[in-house]
C-alpha cells in the first residue's frame, strides 16, 4: 500500500476539524509535482498529516477514501482532489527538527523540497515516523 504525506497550515484546516467532520475533500493543491503525486493516491492509501507554520510536525494519520477527481470548485481540470477520513492522531507530534536530525530522512522530499504539499512516503520512512511517535511518548 502506498503511503503519502499531505501538508496543511493548521489555521486553514487541521486534524481537529477532520475528526469533527469525519470526512473532507483535500483540495487546494496547485503545484505540478504535488498534483502528480495526488493523482496517484488511491482509496485505502494512508496519509500522514503534517501541520505547517509554527507547528512543523507530523500530527496524525488519515486515509484516502476516493480516487482523485477534478476539483468541482475549479474550472481547470488538471486540478484534482481526493476525499480523506481521519484514522488517528499520533501519540505525539513528530517534529521537523527530529526528522531533519535523522540521516534516514535526508533524501526525503519533506527535507529536500519544503514547498511540496503532497509527497510519497517510502515504507521505511513511514515506519520510522511511527517509531519516533512512540519513542518520545511519556517524556
Amino acid at each position: 500500500m502506498p503511503y503519502w504525506l499531505f501538508k496543511e497550515e493548521p489555521g486553514c484546516y487541521n486534524y481537529d476539524a477532520l475528526e469533527r467532520e469525519g470526512r473532507t475533500v483535500w483540495d487546494g493543491v496547485a503545484n505540478n509535482t504535488a498534483l502528480l503525486h495526488l493523482r496517484q493516491v488511491r482509496p485505502g492509501d494512508e496519509v500522514l498529516l503534517y501541520h505547517t507554520g509554527d507547528e512543523k510536525a507530523v500530527v496524525a494519520i488519515m486515509r484516502a477514501v476516493s480516487e482523485p477527481y477534478p476539483d468541482p470548485r475549479e474550472k481547470d481540470d488538471r486540478l484534482v482532489v481526493v476525499d480523506v477520513v481521519p484514522v488517528r492522531r499520533l501519540l505525539r507530534p513528530v517534529t521537523l527538527r527530529e526528522i531533519k536530525a535523522d540521516p534516514l530522512f535526508a533524501e526525503w522530499d519533506l527535507v529536500r523540497n519544503s514547498r511540496l504539499s503532497v509527497m510519497p512516503v517510502p515504507p521505511r520512512i513511514w515506519k520510522k515516523i511511527l517509531a519516533l511517535e512512540k519513542a518520545g511518548e511519556g517524556k
